[in-house]
């Protein structure tokens, strides 16, 4: 079978960023751990072959193992007996083999027996495992809730369970409820304190938690009685080997069903508070979904890149009037698009991991030491493109997911719509991209942020600032253009000085500010190499379209347009 670390060059490409050398001197820390660790790298060209041998190995276990159980998962799904989840049988291979291979807990230091990896190579790595079963990623990169342990837990939590997630246990998010999806100050999960043995119990209901059944799991509690918002909920960690939660059922899921999402029910669960109170959703959350969003968005890269393939081998076979459908303008017009979507999506993807990597990096080092003036300023600005990037990550790469999953079961027609194809599952698996860790619609009200306060502006102009090759002055001449005609549109918006108008043209916003930072990503990745250029030219040519009809829309409303919108709500 394949790797699908070494089939795909593009992965390689992005690990070799310029970036990556400010990185990894941040994550190793002067490569301190090397007297202490045998397996901490030298230097800089160490880590980064160690990177390439891990993701090699993760590309072997995909390609031989993952992506052929993927049919069977689907088909067979996870099941409960005796109050625990059973897994499909490949579900558990898949896992078994992955934390066989060490893979588990890879951004975590290497005191908590974690491989100390930056965030790009485990993203890598999800959006292989995504390309293999979207499914399995769900379990597999829940480990992003031992980055938030790590960061807020006391050390004597991150002793106890940190080295348990590295050494294989699973974990959960416990956050959502029936009466608090999106809306998460609603939780009512009560956490009360018992003075007599100084512990905490949960009581209540979670549900639409994957991988519900977890052996450890972040919850988010309301711990104030009285509040009803979102500064009285503190977050709680709930070890499964107390055996005091019910699993309610397992949802019957349209996609990914390999990844059990359950309904729990809280019985005088002891939890440990992780951190203070009543910081539960105002700060920790917001770090711990910003991570799954992260997730996600390698999971919707995973996914258009399963998607594209299999259109695209099924253009090269199936022929139709006397030769293959790729050599018709209306399937190899689709393709191309497709491939450019990923491509953008992907660049967007590990542009944002990056900037998550450094100034996470710079956090945990200020733990350790006082940072000088130029790191903290240098922190504050990477934390910053990774708040305003997230979001439009997400929200851009989940929609292309979508997109891209659709056409491809198009090019497949009839038999896309059969079993007998994967395309039938991967577009049932990529319709949730766009759902959970917070609508588009949500990411947009996160994303709006980064065009009110100029964010997305200011790195567009130091996009435009980077030295191009002369041939590729063209496309950044259009970016340019698209920029201008950006700032009009927001110009013309947020003069209105009225918030429900800001909020009704705040995704066509949000995607004109994509379509440009997209087309400036491929731009510079052609800098880099030149096979991105046929992407770079379709996706800016495209982009440029979509933003014109966009800022079309938004120069000919006005605050009476929104009328018309409103009479569905009186219909």
């Amino acid at each position: 079978m394949a790797n699908f670390f070494t089939d795909n060059p593009d992965l390689k490409f992005h690990l070799t960023h310029p970036l990556m050398k400010k990185i990894v001197a941040l994550k190793e820390d002067n490569f301190e751990d090397k007297d202490q660790y045998d397996y901490a790298p030298l230097d800089f060209e160490d880590a980064m072959d160690s990177y390439e041998k891990v993701l090699e190995i993760v590309g072997e276990i995909c390609g031989d193992i993952v992506a052929p159980n993927a049919e069977g998962v689907d088909a067979e799904g996870p099941r409960i007996e005796n109050n625990e989840v059973v897994y499909a049988a490949g579900t558990q291979q898949n896992l078994d083999a992955l934390v066989k291979a060490g893979l588990m807990g890879i951004t975590l230091p290497r005191k908590y027996e974690g491989l100390n990896f930056p965030i790009v190579p485990y993203i890598m790595a999800a959006d292989m495992v995504s390309r293999a079963d979207a499914g399995f990623v769900n379990i597999w990169g829940l480990q992003d809730c031992a980055e938030t342990i790590h960061e807020f837990a006391d050390d004597d939590q991150k002793m106890r369970y940190l080295p348990r997630i590295s050494r294989g246990e699973t974990a959960a998010m416990d956050l959502t409820e029936p009466d608090a999806g999106s809306d998460l100050q609603s939780v009512q999960l009560k956490a009360t304190y018992n003075e007599k043995d100084g512990k905490w119990y949960l009581n209540g209901v979670k549900r639409f938690i994957t991988n519900g059944d977890g052996n450890i799991s972040l919850v988010l509690a309301r711990s104030e009685p009285g509040t009803t918002d979102g500064r009285g909920l503190s977050m709680f960690i709930y070890d499964r080997n107390h055996k005091a939660v019910k699993i309610r059922r397992i949802e019957n899921k349209m996609g990914i069903k390999g990844s059990p999402t359950c309904e729990l029910v809280f019985q005088n669960a002891p939890a440990e508070l992780v951190g203070d109170r009543k910081m539960g959703l105002i700060k920790y959350v917001m770090a711990l979904m910003n991570g799954a969003r992260l997730g996600i968005g390698a999971q919707s890269v995973g996914i258009s890149e399963a998607a594209y393939r299999e259109a695209l081998a099924y253009a090269e076979e199936r022929e139709q009037f006397g030769k293959p459908i790729i050599k018709f303008p209306a399937v190899y017009e689709m393709l191309a698009t497709m491939k450019a979507k990923l491509d953008a999506s992907r660049s967007l993807l590990y542009e944002t991991s990056r900037f998550v990597d450094v100034y996470k990096a710079y956090m945990h080092l200020s733990k350790k030491r006082t940072l000088t003036r130029e790191e903290r300023q240098e922190m504050k600005y990477y934390q910053r493109l990774a708040d305003f990037f997230t979001p439009l990550l997400k929200g851009m790469s989940s929609e292309y997911c979508n997109q891209i999953a659709y056409d491809a079961l198009q090019i497949h027609g009839g038999s896309g719509f059969m079993k007998d194809y994967p395309i039938e599952r991967i577009y049932r698996d990529a319709r949730i991209t766009t759902i959970y860790e917070g609508t588009t619609q949500l990411q947009v009200v996160a994303a709006i942020r980064g065009v009110t306060t100029d964010g997305y502006l200011k790195r567009i102009r130091e996009y435009e600032a980077m030295p191009l090759r002369p041939e590729l002055h063209g496309f950044r001449r259009t970016l340019i253009g698209m920029t201008e005609e950006y700032e009009r549109a927001v110009k013309s918006v947020t003069d209105v000085k009225d918030n429900e108008f800001l909020d009704f043209h705040a995704r066509r916003l949000v995607e004109m500010a994509g379509h440009i930072i997209m087309g400036y990503l491929l731009l510079l990745d052609t800098e880099r190499d030149d096979r991105y250029r046929n992407s770079t030219e379709i996706f800016i040519r495209l982009g440029r379209a979509e933003n014109k009809a966009r800022a079309e829309f938004i120069a000919n409303s006005s605050l009476n347009d929104l009328g018309y919108f409103k009479q569905i709500q009186e219909a």
